[in-house]
């Protein structure tokens, strides 16, 4: 199978390097080689984020001029044909044997449509991360409620997830009329209803804590649960 990472990118010429050379660490780790391309969503940045992406062979940049994260995620949607497509952020960092879990999943199941995972926030303190566990333990709460028992979708974490292509098109798309909050559990309801969609803590990403110090792991935690 055929992956392809899509990564939105909004003014992040500090970070997207570091994102970059993770992805194309973990493609030549994984032995993927030509099976997996890495795309970057320039999504109307007025910084050198679209210059520094460039700047690395193999990573191929569309310039998104439609400000959002769905939006960009869109675009970034369209520009492959892959049949899996990996959808991280500009701050992420993929850990080693990322890839791995990824395909071993689906390899092993035709009926999983989309695979999630949990963020480890690299950069808070120990109580901010004490803090995140327990947000986790209640996510996973709500994926066995939703999936197992009211069978009316599941979870996923934005900025780890990976879908098959043909799924998602048959659900439809993007919704481009949600700004932010929200897109994930809207691609968690939909592929529901096309196949399987699981989370694991296997499947761990790195990334940063840079949102949460600014408005507070409790704030942030119940935006992103009520939206």
């Amino acid at each position: 199978m055929k992956l392809a990472f899509v990564i939105p990118a909004y003014n992040e010429e500090a970070l997207i390097g570091a994102c970059i050379e993770s992805v194309l660490a973990e493609i030549a780790r994984s032995g993927l080689g030509d099976d997996a391309e890495v795309i970057v969503v320039n999504n109307a940045s007025v910084d050198r984020t679209g210059e520094i992406a460039r700047s690395y062979e193999g990573v191929r940049v569309v310039d998104e001029m439609q400000k959002g994260l769905v939006h960009a995620r869109a675009a970034g949607f369209d520009a492959t044909q892959a049949e899996l497509v990996a959808n991280i952020d500009a701050d992420t960092i993929v850990p080693a044997g990322w890839l791995d879990t990824v395909m071993a999943e689906f390899a092993k199941d035709e009926k999983l449509v989309a695979l999630s995972g949990p963020y480890i926030y690299y950069d808070l303190s120990a109580w901010d991360q004490f803090l995140v566990k327990l947000f986790y333990g209640v996510t996973y709460a709500i994926y066995i409620l939703n999936r197992f028992i009211l069978r009316v979708g599941s979870v996923i974490q934005g900025g780890n997830f990976i879908f098959r292509r043909a799924a998602w098109a048959q659900a439809g798309g993007y919704d481009k009329s949600i700004v932010f909050y929200g897109e994930d559990t809207d691609v968690a309801v939909r592929l529901a209803r096309i196949g399987k969609v699981k989370w694991t803590f296997r499947l761990k990403m790195k990334t940063s804590g840079r949102r949460l110090k600014k408005e507070g792991v409790f704030k942030t935690g119940m935006d992103y649960a009520l939206n």
